[in-house]
C-alpha cells in the first residue's frame, strides 16, 4: 500500500472525532446545568474569570467556591477543552484526510465552536437573554455536526458502497424530515427554557402548544423511520441500530419533559386533586428539577445527532458509488 493510501485511511481522525463528540456531551450537560440555575452571570467577565487567565484561575477558589461560580467556570473549562480538541482534529485531518469535503467539514467544525464560544463570551459581556437563547440552540447544531464528523471519518463510511436500487432502505428524505423536527423542537424548547415575566400567559401557553405539537409530530415520524428502516434494513445494523434507538430517545424524552413539567410548575389541574399528587410542592432550583430538567435538554440533543446519523447513512447507502473508498485502492478520484 503507497503512502497516499495509508494517509487516506489513517485512523487519526476518527479517533479524535469521537473523541470531541465525547467531550462535547457533557459540555451540553453543564450548559444546561447552567441553564437551569440561571447562572450565566456568575462570572462578569470574558474571556478571563475574575481577571484571571481561563485556565489559571485557583481552583481552590473555583472548586469549593459558590455553586453558580462551579458550574460556569466549568462549562468554559469544559467549552475551550472542547475547542481544542476541535483545532487538534482540524490539523489531523488536514494532514492525514485528503478528500476535501472532510477537510472543510473539519473547518466548519472549528468555525462552529469559535463561533459558540463567541456567542457565550457576548451574552456575559451584554447580558443578553436573546444571545443566550441562540447559544442554547446552536450547542446541539454543533454536537450534531460533531457525529457527522465522526461518521464521515470512519473506516465504514470510506468502504461502504451503494446499494443497488432493490437494495436501497428509500428513507433518506424521512430521515432529515426526522433531524429538522428534532431541531425545530430544541428551539421551540429553549424559548420555554428562557421564560421571563414580560411573557403573557397565553404566549406561554402558545409556546408550550408549540412544542407538544412538534413532540407528537417528531414521535410519528420517528416511529415511521424506524418502521421503514427495520423492514428495509434488517440485515445491516450500520442504519438499523441507530434507527432503533430513536424511539428508545424519544420514549425516555417523553418521560423526561412530563417529569420536568411537574417539577417545575406542579402536576395539571386534572391530576393534583388526586390524593397522591395532591401533596407535591414545586421546589425551585431542586436538584432532583436540575437534573430532570437539564437531562431532557441533553436528550434532545442526542436525538437531533442520532437523527443526521440516520440520514447521512441511508444517504452513504444511496449516494454515488464514487463516494466510497475500496481498502487498497490509491484511486484519488474516490475522494470526497
Amino acid at each position: 500500500m503507497n503512502r497516499t493510501t495509508e494517509n487516506l485511511e489513517s485512523a487519526w481522525p476518527h479517533r479524535l472525532a469521537v473523541v470531541l463528540v465525547c467531550a462535547t456531551f457533557p459540555l451540553i450537560w453543564v450548559g444546561g446545568l447552567v441553564t437551569t440555575y440561571d447562572a450565566g452571570m456568575a462570572v462578569e467577565d470574558w474571556p478571563t474569570t475574575y481577571g484571571y487567565n481561563l485556565f489559571l484561575y485557583p481552583w481552590r477558589t473555583w472548586i469549593l467556591g459558590p455553586w453558580d461560580l462551579f458550574i460556569e467556570h466549568g462549562h468554559r473549562l469544559l467549552g475551550a477543552t472542547v475547542g481544542l480538541i476541535s483545532m487538534a482534529l482540524l490539523l489531523t485531518v488536514w494532514l492525514r484526510d485528503k478528500r476535501s469535503s472532510v477537510r472543510w467539514l473539519a473547518v466548519a467544525v472549528f468555525a462552529a465552536v469559535c463561533f459558540q464560544g463567541l456567542l457565550g463570551g457576548l451574552r456575559v459581556l451584554f447580558d443578553e437573554r436573546l444571545l443566550a437563547k441562540i447559544h442554547g440552540c446552536f450547542g446541539p447544531a454543533f454536537f450534531a455536526l460533531c457525529v457527522a464528523m465522526a461518521a464521515v471519518t470512519s473506516r465504514r463510511w470510506r468502504t461502504q458502497q451503494r446499494l443497488p436500487r432493490s437494495a436501497r432502505p428509500g428513507v433518506q428524505g424521512l430521515a432529515l424530515v426526522t433531524t429538522l423536527l428534532a431541531y425545530a423542537q430544541i428551539v421551540l424548547g429553549a424559548q420555554l427554557r428562557h421564560v421571563t415575566g414580560a411573557w403573557a400567559p397565553a404566549m406561554f401557553r402558545m409556546a408550550v402548544l408549540f412544542h407538544l405539537l412538534v413532540a407528537a409530530l417528531l414521535l410519528i415520524d420517528i416511529v415511521w423511520l424506524a418502521v421503514r428502516v427495520a423492514r428495509r434494513a434488517a440485515g445491516d445494523g450500520w442504519l438499523l441500530r441507530p434507527a432503533l434507538a430513536l424511539p428508545l430517545l424519544v420514549g425516555l424524552q417523553v418521560s423526561l419533559g412530563a417529569g420536568a413539567w411537574v417539577l417545575n410548575y406542579g402536576w395539571p389541574a386534572w391530576i393534583a386533586d388526586r390524593p397522591w399528587a395532591a401533596g407535591f410542592v414545586v421546589v425551585q432550583e431542586s436538584q432532583r428539577q436540575a437534573l430532570v430538567t437539564t437531562a431532557h435538554v441533553a436528550v434532545g440533543s442526542l436525538i437531533l445527532a442520532t437523527s443526521l446519523l440516520v440520514f447521512l447513512r441511508a444517504w452513504r447507502l444511496e449516494g454515488e458509488s464514487r463516494l466510497a473508498l475500496p481498502v487498497g485502492s490509491a484511486r484519488l478520484e474516490a475522494l470526497v
